[in-house]
């Protein structure tokens, strides 16, 4: 489900995920805090759906491979 479908709504898609990461990515994090600021963000109900770690490490594939985030240092970080 990397692209919203007619059943699979645009937060639930690895591409909707990968938008809210962009929007996260203001300062360089770690996948740790990455992961604990989605927590965080699911839990107050910013970002409305359920995601899995391994959806977040597919998306970070995704966005690497479309160059719109790095890693240094390991910290992710967005390009350009």
């Amino acid at each position: 489900m990397i692209f919203p479908t007619k059943h699979t709504n645009f937060s639930k898609s690895l591409l909707g995920f990968g938008s809210y990461i962009l929007n996260t990515l203001k300062t360089p994090l770690s996948v740790d805090d990455l992961w604990r600021q989605y927590h965080i963000d699911y839990e107050n109900g910013v970002y409305p759906a359920k995601q899995s770690f391994d959806n977040l490490l597919l998306t970070l594939i995704v966005l690497h491979s479309i160059n719109a985030v790095n890693e240094q240092n390991g910290l992710i970080i967005k390009c350009g």
